[in-house]
């Protein structure tokens, strides 16, 4: 950071307007990690195809025990598509994916090369998920994770082999204003807070 002029060291730690109203951070951090939050609303704007590959390729470049890289993403982009998802997306949440442009499902896959079980893939999965929902922030465009859908009906819509695990789905594109939200949801949508850091962090003690 010390090569970095000041207008650049406060672009980095810049918070939006609508998060610095509910969000400010204890220590100083890109302000990338702060402004993420997760709407429900999401305008029409379509999604350009080299967006969502730029997106996607974040994800490629996640972490992964072995670097078996387990996840996978399935893609909803084109109508017929969506109108897929929206045979096992559960109703309460139907209200507001029905409006995204894209939506994806991610899964894993349990098991490494071997055959054995792999038991980092669930994690390396959030992993890919978090660098996908932080480009998508980097680019101007907003994600929401949601576990409420039909999983076997999932798998027969979608015809999704029995050895993935899916996780969630996960509603992409750039936000719109309330006027797009059924009103049962407008006092949930403000990016939420976090509990002290000192609540999550435990320090190794040895034994006495």
């Amino acid at each position: 950071m010390s090569h970095m002029d000041v207008n650049e060291q406060k672009a980095l730690f810049e918070l939006t307007e609508e998060v610095k109203a509910h969000r400010q951070p204890e220590h100083p951090v890109n302000s990338l990690f702060v402004n993420r939050w997760s709407p429900r609303s999401f305008a029409s704007t379509p999604v350009a195809e080299d967006t969502l590959e730029t997106i996607l390729e974040a994800a490629r470049w996640a972490p992964s025990a072995l670097n078996l890289q387990p996840w996978r993403f399935i893609v909803a982009k084109d109508q017929q598509q969506l109108d897929l998802f929206k045979e096992f997306i559960l109703p309460g949440n139907r209200g507001w994916t029905d409006h995204a442009p894209v939506l994806l499902l991610i899964a894993s896959h349990p098991l490494r090369d071997s055959g054995e079980p792999n038991g980092a893939h669930a994690f390396d999965a959030g992993a890919a998920w978090m660098s996908l929902a932080l480009q998508a922030r980097a680019l101007g465009l907003v994600t929401h994770a949601a576990g409420g859908f039909d999983r076997t009906k999932a798998r027969e819509v979608l015809e999704i082999p029995a050895e993935l695990e899916l996780h969630a789905v996960i509603a992409l594109g750039y936000q719109g204003g309330l006027d797009t939200l059924d009103e049962k949801f407008h006092a949930r949508e403000l990016p939420s807070g976090r509990r002290p850091i000192a609540e999550s962090v435990i320090e190794a003690k040895a034994k006495a």
